[in-house]
């Protein structure tokens, strides 16, 4: 985030155009599932669920509307998140190289290894909601419309965005001429710290 903010905001001549929801879909695999529904904003939810002793101590759940948080400081910080087991098997893939304490969280089969611990008490669902938030903007334009998923990743979400582009009757391309019209949530969503 701070590069992005370095980096600042350039101006266009034309007009952002955004994606809204007209209609809602969803999609399940197993007792995995992802939604879209039309919402004046944006907003995410999701929920997950680990049998391991440290999400028993951590929220499972968050509901974010971006008109009310902050992305930079509430969502953007939220780390990544691995199990010890899982390292070497990442490594060996290939996956995972830039990867250490500094940057996600490692938890072992008790606790969490990071010693500062969590940046918040429901980092990891934020996590999950920041990697929604990622893939919802692949769509390319930012999305008016609420999103929730329950432990989906990014292949499950990646099928919801082409489920809804190619369904052409489920949301439109909006702009707005005036910037009062821009619904709340994307003032939040900039580079500064609100």
């Amino acid at each position: 985030m701070f590069l992005l903010q370095q980096a600042g905001v350039e101006e266009q001549a034309a007009p952002k155009k955004y994606l809204r929801v007209l209609k809602g879909l969803a999609i399940e695999q197993g007792d995995k599932h992802v939604s879209l529904s039309p919402f004046p904003g944006f907003k995410v939810g999701f929920s997950i669920e680990f049998h391991h002793p440290v999400f028993d101590q951590s929220e499972t759940t968050v509901d974010i509307d971006f008109a009310e948080v902050s992305f930079v400081k509430d969502i953007a910080r939220a780390r990544t998140f691995g199990f010890t087991q899982d390292v070497e098997a990442m490594r060996s893939a290939g996956l995972g190289r830039g990867g250490s304490l500094d940057n996600a969280i490692v938890v072992d089969d008790f606790r969490v290894l990071n010693s500062e611990g969590l940046r918040f008490d429901d980092e990891f669902v934020k996590h999950k909601a920041l990697d929604a938030v990622g893939d919802l903007y692949l769509l390319g334009h930012p999305l008016i419309g609420a999103f929730h998923g329950h432990k989906s990743g990014h292949a499950l979400n990646n099928l919801l965005v082409r489920a809804l582009l190619d369904d052409a009757s489920a949301w439109e391309e909006v702009t707005f001429s005036e910037p009062a019209q821009l619904p709340a949530a994307f003032a939040n969503m900039q580079l500064s710290p609100v």
